[in-house]
C-alpha cells in the first residue's frame, strides 16, 4: 500500500470517534485494518488483467471500513487480531463491497467514493458480475473458517438480500415505518452484526460475550442508517461533507419523511415526497419544511432509542478499552446529527 492509503487507515477511528479511545487500542485496531486491508487486495486479484481491474476497482476507493473495525474491535474484548480474526474482517467487508456493486446498478448511479462507479465505468453486466465475484471471495475465506461460519455468512447473505427486496417491493399492506426499520435491520443490521460475532467468536470470547456483539452489531448498524437519514436533511453540505437532500431526489422515503407524512399537516410537503424531485428550489423546499417537522425530531428520538438499546447490551460485557471504544461509537453516531 502507498503512504496515502496507510495514512487513510490511520485516519479510521478518528472517523468514527474514536479520537479518545485507549491509545494501544487504536494502534492494535489500526495494525489490524492494515493487515486486512492488504488480505483484501490479495485475495481477490485475479490473472485476467480485466478481472483484476474491476475487482480492485471499490477496494482500493477506500471507505470508512466500518465492518471491519468493528471486528476487530469486538475481538479486543479477549485474544484480539488473531489469524481468523483477520480473515473474517476481510470477508465482512468483501460482502459488504459486493453490495455495492449491486446497489449501483440498481439505483442507476454513476459515482461512488469519489470515483466513477463500476457500472459506469464498464457497465451493468461486469458491476453484477464483479459483485459476485467477490462474493465467491468472501465465501472462499470464510469457508477456512469452519462449517459455523460458513453457515452464518450464508444466513447474513441471507437477510441482505431479503432486505434488499422488501425495499424494492416497499411496504405494500404493512406499516411504512415498522417496514423501514425492519428492512435497514436486514441491510445493514445484518452484516454489522455478523462483524460482532465474527470478532468475538475468532478471539476467544464466551457465547454470552458473542450474543452481546452480535446484538449491539445488529442495532449499531441500524443506528448509523438512522443518522445518515438525519444528515441527509439536517445538516448543511458545509458541516456533513454530502449535499443535503439526496434522498429527496432519488425518491428514497426515509425515516423522518415517513415520520412526517404520517403525522400530516403539510399537504405540500407529502405532495413533494410523492416521487423523486428533480427540481433544485423544490429540493430546497421539502428540505426545509423537513426541518421545521415534527418528523425530524421524531427521528432524532427514535435515533436515542437505539443508541440507548445499543448502550444496554455494551453494559453486560467487561469493562475493559473495547467496551469504552464501542461507547465512544454509539455516541458518535447520536452526536453526529446535533
Amino acid at each position: 500500500m502507498t503512504d496515502t492509503e496507510n495514512s487513510a487507515i490511520s485516519e479510521v477511528p478518528a472517523s468514527l470517534g474514536l479520537d479518545n479511545a485507549d491509545p494501544a487500542l487504536v494502534e492494535a485496531v489500526v495494525t489490524g485494518l492494515a493487515t486486512v486491508e492488504e488480505l483484501l487486495r490479495s485475495v481477490v486479484r485475479s490473472d485476467v488483467d480485466f478481472v483484476d481491474q474491476a475487482a480492485l476497482h471499490l477496494v482500493k476507493a477506500g471507505g470508512k471500513r466500518f465492518r471491519p473495525l468493528f471486528t476487530l474491535l469486538s475481538a479486543q474484548f479477549n485474544d484480539g487480531n488473531t489469524e481468523q480474526v483477520i480473515a473474517a474482517a476481510a470477508a465482512v467487508e468483501l460482502v459488504h463491497l459486493a453490495t455495492l456493486y449491486h446497489d449501483d446498478v440498481m439505483d442507476e448511479a454513476t459515482m461512488r467514493r469519489g470515483d466513477a462507479s463500476a457500472n459506469a465505468r464498464w457497465d451493468n453486466s461486469i458491476a453484477i458480475l464483479t459483485g459476485d465475484f467477490l462474493f465467491a471471495h468472501a465465501s472462499m475465506l470464510v469457508a477456512d473458517l469452519g462449517p459455523s461460519a460458513t453457515r452464518i455468512i450464508a444466513e447474513t447473505m441471507r437477510e441482505l438480500v431479503t432486505g434488499q427486496m422488501r425495499e424494492t417491493v416497499g411496504p405494500r399492506d404493512s406499516d411504512p415505518i415498522e417496514h423501514y426499520l425492519s428492512v435497514i435491520g436486514q441491510k445493514t443490521g445484518s452484516l454489522i452484526a455478523t462483524a460482532g460475532r465474527y470478532g468475538a467468536m475468532f478471539s476467544g470470547a464466551t457465547p454470552e460475550q458473542t450474543e452481546a456483539l452480535f446484538k449491539y452489531g445488529e442495532i449499531i448498524g441500524a443506528a448509523f442508517q438512522l443518522s445518515d437519514d438525519v444528515i441527509d436533511i439536517a445538516s448543511p453540505a458545509a458541516e456533513s461533507g454530502k449535499t443535503p437532500g439526496t434522498d429527496l431526489r432519488e425518491g428514497v422515503l426515509t425515516l423522518p419523511m415517513l415520520y412526517a407524512i404520517a403525522g400530516g399537516g403539510d399537504s405540500r410537503l407529502t405532495e413533494l415526497l410523492s416521487g423523486p424531485i428533480t427540481d433544485d428550489d423544490d429540493v430546497e423546499d421539502a428540505l426545509t419544511r423537513l426541518r421545521k417537522s415534527p418528523g425530524l425530531e421524531r427521528a432524532r428520538k427514535t435515533l436515542d432509542e437505539y443508541a440507548i438499546s445499543a448502550q444496554n447490551e455494551l453494559a453486560t460485557l467487561p469493562e475493559c478499552p473495547a467496551r469504552e471504544a464501542l461507547d465512544l461509537l454509539t455516541r458518535y453516531v447520536v452526536a453526529r446529527t446535533r
